[in-house]
């Protein structure tokens, strides 16, 4: 892999169907994550990142505990969130539970900070949703000074101020943060405005069509006159010795995902056809072989001149097993065919 791109996972514990066509239970499908994450590590991936969600279709609401028992079977892949709905959560607890998680992996923690494309944690936490922009720019603006790990006085009308008041555990090196961005340049420009990373989600269309994204996020960057700041991408796929397997493998997890999201918001049936487009070499699944995958990465790699690429390999009730056999090709065989795509040792 070359130095300075990173390959990572995401995961939102998604419910899937074990090998005699059962539902699993949250259970079982958190202790999968964790197993992935342990392989994930021993492969060589650079990131395993697991999103909160607050609704059936997946498992994980607590990142955090679910990241920490990954940390202490770990030992070089960074962990975080993909992402961490800071509009619901209360910043204070969020720097804390993210200083605590980079203690136990040894300065391994990274957060992602959005607003969710879910809505689901506002009314289960008391919040509404008319304050949905007020809520992530006045919360973000707090984190922010939260993150310099010195005494903060801070005024909003989304929380009590605070006054002179300093978080605990402090970190050795601070925390790696990035704002989950879905593409308007409203989001992108307040992203450069407060320091952070760019993670874009690309999950439709044309990745190359996030270049502006990523032109107006460092014109911006450097207009604020901060240095260099990365920008990262988030794409589902899936992984396997052919295309023709990956295809069969994912299309009728990802069918079950689309339509059953898809129904509460109005989208048409998924189909056979759109996912063949969604696949082929401008849709926004990487799923195929492994030379498949890498030329698809490299591709938008080099199109977005990305700093890292995360790969949302759970996919519906895609099973456990699978998975398992797409984090290993993702690992040991896309991983080095990127490389020697982009040029790198």
């Amino acid at each position: 892999m070359t130095s300075s791109l990173q390959l990572g996972l995401d995961t939102f514990g998604d419910i899937t169907i074990d090998e005699d066509g059962h539902r699993v239970s949250d259970a079982r499908a958190i202790r999968d994550t964790v197993e992935q994450a342990v392989l994930a590590d021993h492969v060589g991936l650079h990131f395993f990142g697991v999103g909160e969600h607050h609704r059936p279709e997946f498992a994980i609401s607590s990142p955090e505990i679910v990241l920490a028992a990954a940390a202490a079977r770990t030992e070089q892949i960074r962990l975080g969130t993909a992402v961490t709905v800071l509009s619901s959560d209360d910043p204070v607890r969020v720097y804390e539970r993210f200083a605590t998680l980079d203690a136990v992996s040894a300065g391994r923690a990274e957060v992602i900070l959005g607003r969710g494309s879910f809505t689901e944690s506002f009314p289960l936490f008391g919040y509404d949703l008319s304050d949905y922009e007020v809520l992530f720019e006045e919360k973000l603006d707090l984190f922010s000074q939260l993150l310099l790990e010195k005494p903060v006085t801070w005024q909003g009308t989304t929380r009590p101020g605070l006054r002179s008041a300093d978080v605990y555990p402090k970190t050795e090196n601070g925390i790696t943060a990035w704002v989950g961005v879905g593409g308007s340049p409203e989001s992108v420009v307040r992203t450069a405005r407060y320091g952070y990373g760019m993670l874009l989600a690309i999950i439709g269309g044309a990745p190359a069509r996030f270049r502006a994204y990523v032109d107006l996020f460092h014109r911006s960057v450097e207009e604020f006159g901060r240095a260099r700041l990365p920008v990262g991408t988030h794409s589902p796929g899936h992984i396997a010795e052919t295309d023709e397997q990956a295809w069969e493998e994912l299309y009728p997890a990802l069918e079950a995902n689309r339509n059953t999201i898809g129904a509460e918001r109005g989208w048409p049936p998924y189909s056979r056809l759109q996912f063949q487009n969604d696949v082929g070499p401008q849709g926004a699944v990487y799923a195929g072989s492994p030379e498949t995958v890498a030329r698809k990465i490299a591709a938008t790699v080099s199109a977005l001149g990305a700093d890292r690429f995360d790969l949302k390999y759970s996919n519906g009730t895609l099973s456990h097993s699978r998975m398992m056999r797409s984090i290993e090709l993702y690992g040991t065989r896309v991983a080095p065919l990127v490389a020697d795509m982009l040029g790198g040792s």
